[in-house]
């Protein structure tokens, strides 16, 4: 009995990395709980870098929850 052992992995060099490819905005609205306009805008202000896209995302939240903090405090 020959056993395979081929660990060859099917690679399509003309397609773009995944980090390349911009978001869907519904999709990047869902993953950060944002609502359809907020998520909009982040993706309009960032570009298509799912990495920036998701850094303006963390950082949008954290605003927000900072702001809401503030308000809750007074």
């Amino acid at each position: 009995m020959k056993e395979n052992y081929d660990l060859t992995i099917d690679f399509d060099y003309d397609d773009e990395p995944y980090d390349s490819k911009p978001y869907d905005l519904a999709t990047f609205a869902r993953k950060h709980g944002l609502n359809i306009r907020a998520a909009e805008l982040l993706l309009f202000a960032k570009g298509p870098s799912r990495a920036a896209c998701d850094a303006a995302a963390r950082a949008f939240l954290a605003a927000v929850a900072a702001q809401a903090m503030r308000q809750s405090a007074r």
